[in-house]
């Protein structure tokens, strides 16, 4: 199908969708409402929770409720599947955190090409988790990139950027949320240009690019000998996977609220300052960080007053 005549059918673009969590579902919703949802891609169903059960991907749900097909092959790339998808006829494919690498014979598939609707103003923040990285680091403002995708990963041309505010007390959590639902009406905006002949193709500067890493459960071990701001961003960005932790009396204590207090101390970083019905003060390498919200291993989460109410905190230092 050649572009002028998609061109010639101005009322919607046959999409086929490609996503998996729920960071993608409010686009697909979206995309639903306007354009013909021939198919959605996504990753195989996996074993959760205690019981191993299989659980379906968040986006296979909604595309289920919606009545769209859905196809979730081990590997994009496996030739079975290219012809599959071949015979859909997509327009355009729209790819928002499927979890797969596309290969060029999918990405040179539809007439419209790949779109990416990446969570972070492109070029800064390419890779798997700049949600968490742009809390953690402190950006004072992140956004959507909507893109033509490329063989390599998040440095195809760029179409539209929407910018987003980062708050003071942002989590993960809530920015991935604002950016999920700025994400599916900047993918609108993107298709309708893309119909209409006026989209765009701007370069990324390859000297502005950054990376945001994949994110463990590693990396939410507290260092108590960074400066408490560092700290405090950590937790935030962290909240609510896989979440900031340390250790007291040999159990994981994880730490969802937390405040960075100027004040100075001569006490090494991990020690228990005070604690009360206004926090838990710790040293740091640089102020004091003032733990509100916490979660004993075992127990459940719970502001710092009940904690100390129900659990008697003997340890001089967290981190032992």
């Amino acid at each position: 199908m050649t572009i002028q005549n998609c061109m010639e059918r101005k009322n919607s673009l046959r999409v086929v969708f490609m996503g998996t969590p729920d960071f993608s579902v409010p686009a697909l919703s979206e995309i639903a409402k306007k354009h013909e949802a021939a198919a959605v891609v996504t990753q195989q169903d996996r074993p959760k929770g205690r019981g191993h059960q299989l659980q379906f991907p968040p986006v296979k749900e909604k595309a289920l409720e919606l009545g769209i097909p859905v196809y979730q092959p081990e590997k994009v790339k496996n030739p079975e599947f290219i012809e599959v998808l071949r015979s859909l006829e997509p327009e355009v494919i729209v790819v928002i955190a499927f979890g797969q690498i596309l290969p060029l014979e999918i990405l040179n598939l539809p007439a419209y090409g790949c779109i990416n609707v990446h969570a972070s103003l492109l070029p800064k923040y390419r890779g798997a988790a700049p949600i968490q990285w742009a809390v953690i680091n402190g950006e004072s403002k992140t956004g959507v990139t909507t893109m033509y995708m490329a063989e390599e990963m998040d440095t195809g041309d760029i179409i539209d950027r929407a910018e987003v505010c980062v708050d003071a007390d942002e989590t993960g959590g809530s920015l991935f949320d604002k950016l999920s639902d700025v994400g599916a009406a900047l993918i609108l905006e993107t298709l309708e240009k893309l119909e209409s002949g006026t989209a765009p193709r701007i370069p990324q500067n390859n000297d502005e690019a950054t990376y945001a890493g994949k994110i463990t459960k590693e990396l939410g071990k507290i260092d108590f000998s960074q400066p408490a701001d560092v700290i405090e961003r950590l937790i935030r960005g962290l909240n609510p996977w896989p979440s900031a932790y340390t250790k007291t009396d040999g159990k994981t204590l994880k730490i969802w609220k937390a405040e960075a207090l100027a004040q100075k101390t001569q006490m090494a970083p991990g020690s228990i300052l005070k604690k009360g019905k206004s926090g838990i003060w710790v040293a740091t390498g640089d102020g004091v960080l003032n733990i509100l919200e916490l979660q004993l291993e075992g127990k459940k989460r719970m502001e710092v007053q009940a904690f100390l109410n129900g659990y008697n905190l003997t340890a001089e230092k967290f981190g032992e």
